[in-house]
């Protein structure tokens, strides 16, 4: 039976197994589809991870503006599902427990559709670091960081054995770290001219 993602009983406050389970990627990703075919969870998401990266307090408005650019097509639900996903990565970006992930495809999903998709997550955290900051200097190991994910962005989508497998495994828990790593970073130091409104 198909299901209707507006109509999905979600919670204003994405708990974490939600946040990390296959339906609520699959739910996500379709509301962004239906507006723009060319668009996808997973970059949506980098955006909003970039973006909270270089400030904690940037509005879940000045995410939107970006990764939605028909919001009135937008249902009541289907904008509270994806307020909760903004304020469920900044609950995790803050929090000391390391529970932030990416926000992808379930393991189950083809490896190349889950590369497709981390790929199109960087695009977006480039996107997000790039809208928030007008700094050219990035602070300790963050200009590292974002040349590492820059060639993560361009990386070949053409995968089909294990070795492949455990490159995408150890990709995606370096990004893990890192972006735990440029948040701490930046929004302790203050050093980036942000935009937040």
């Amino acid at each position: 039976m198909e299901m209707n993602v507006s109509i999905i009983d979600t919670p204003f406050y994405l708990n974490y197994d939600y946040y990390t389970c296959s339906m609520a990627y699959k739910t996500i990703d379709t509301i962004f589809q239906q507006i723009d075919e060319d668009s996808s969870a997973a970059e949506a998401h980098g955006m909003a991870t970039g973006m909270l990266c270089m400030d904690y307090r940037t509005e879940t408005t000045a995410w939107l503006n970006e990764a939605v650019h028909e919001q009135g097509r937008l249902l009541e639900e289907e904008r509270s599902t994806l307020d909760a996903l903004f304020e469920t990565t900044r609950e995790l970006l803050e929090s000391n427990s390391f529970e932030f992930d990416l926000f992808l495809p379930d393991d189950d999903c083809p490896l190349h559709e889950r590369v497709d998709a981390l790929k199109s997550w960087c695009r977006g955290f480039l996107f997000g670091v790039g809208y928030s900051s007008s700094s050219k200097d990035w602070p300790g190991d963050t200009g590292e960081i974002v040349k590492d994910i820059t060639e993560f962005s361009r990386m070949d989508a053409e995968v089909e054995d294990e070795e492949d497998e455990n490159a995408y495994m150890e990709i995606h828990e370096y990004l893990r770290a890192a972006v735990l790593l440029f948040a701490e970073e930046f929004n302790e130091s203050g050093d980036s001219n942000r935009v937040i409104h």
